[in-house]
């Protein structure tokens, strides 16, 4: 397939697992990190994947990132908005800060990425948008208000700029993923996964990073040009809609 995909928050996790998984199936893929030069020079050491840094949170550096990809590589035609972070506090101890930094974070970005690539997609006729949501944008989740607002705040947003761009061979869908092994999930104590999470996804196990790679894999690629507006849940079957 000869296309070029942006992946944000590209290098680490899910988002190494979703490069990967484009690389794979032909696509040349650059890799957007926010802060880790460590692991991004770690990721781009071992796929060979171009890694480009700037906040995705920030419209201006979006533009000015995006810019230099599409000099480097490229026009953008498959976007992957997977950044995201979390500051979990119940609501009532949650501040400005946390709401403020998840919002821009995992729900803005969005805006800032496909805002930059999406005349270019109309231009060609040609697009493929997929927005990394969550099974806590879809049934919410205790201490996250804010992670769940911007993730289900991520689903409205498929749906709308679907709508929006259909007809010129853009599609755009959203996966919601469950609870996935990545270094962040494998960190919970073992008695909390084993009594607290595990128990309530009928598969009995955490998804892989790379299911959700194959995941983004299919959306992107041709044959997946009839279907947009959807969102494709990664769960194990914890949480049906």
């Amino acid at each position: 397939m000869d296309r070029i995909a942006l992946v944000t928050g590209g290098t680490r996790g899910i988002g190494h697992a979703i490069s990967t998984a484009l690389k794979d199936m032909g696509v040349t893929v650059a890799a957007n990190y926010g802060g880790n030069d460590e692991a991004a020079n770690a990721f781009r050491e071992e796929t060979g994947i171009a890694v480009f840094k700037f906040d995705v949170g920030d419209f201006e550096a979006c533009k000015a990132g995006i810019a230099q990809i599409e000099a480097d590589i490229g026009s953008i035609d498959i976007l992957v908005n997977n950044a995201g972070i979390t500051r979990d506090k119940p609501l009532h101890k949650m501040d400005p800060d946390h709401w403020n930094a998840v919002i821009t974070t995992n729900l803005s970005s969005a805006f800032n990425t496909t805002r930059n690539v999406i005349e270019g997609m109309r231009e060609r006729g040609f697009g493929r948008i997929i927005n990394i949501s969550s099974i806590n944008g879809q049934k919410g989740q205790f201490g996250q208000a804010n992670y769940s607002a911007a993730k289900a705040g991520l689903i409205g947003f498929t749906k709308a700029v679907a709508l929006e761009t259909a007809a010129k061979g853009i599609t755009c869908n959203a996966i919601a993923p469950g609870y996935i092994a990545t270094e962040m999930v494998k960190a919970v104590p073992e008695e909390i996964l084993n009594s607290k999470i595990l128990p309530f996804i009928p598969t009995g196990r955490l998804g892989e990073p790379e299911e959700i790679g194959r995941c983004v894999a299919f959306l992107a690629s041709d044959e997946a040009g009839f279907i947009t507006g959807s969102t494709l849940t990664a769960n194990g079957g914890q949480y049906m809609t």
